[in-house]
């Protein structure tokens, strides 16, 4: 699946279930909320959780929380660019262009 038909798909399910019509303030709430668990994620691959209440997971079972939790925190990101009509293909190119122009002796 393309970028810019994930975004597609990604505005109907949203529009959907009634979450498209949050602002895109509380969206990037959300975001940070998916940024916290993510953080979790990547904790509990490098350094673990020890946590009592909880079973050591798998490598498996890491990795494969630490792609659902990456995806969320793409999918908010995705979302934020839909509510202000931004295709979500042109980040990828400003990101390229900023950090040439940044960096521009690197190249």
């Amino acid at each position: 699946m393309t970028l810019e038909k994930h975004q597609q798909w990604l505005k109907r399910f949203y529009e959907r279930r009634g979450w498209y019509e949050y602002s895109p303030f509380v969206h990037a709430n959300f975001l940070n909320e998916e940024t916290g668990e993510l953080a979790r994620a990547i904790r509990a691959i490098e350094i673990g959780r020890d946590h009592p209440g909880e079973d050591k997971a798998s490598v498996t079972a890491l990795r494969s929380n630490l792609e659902e939790e990456l995806a969320d925190v793409l999918d908010q990101v995705v979302i934020i660019s839909s509510k202000y009509e931004i295709d979500a293909r042109s980040l990828l190119a400003a990101s390229e262009a900023k950090l040439k122009e940044r960096f521009d002796d690197e190249q």
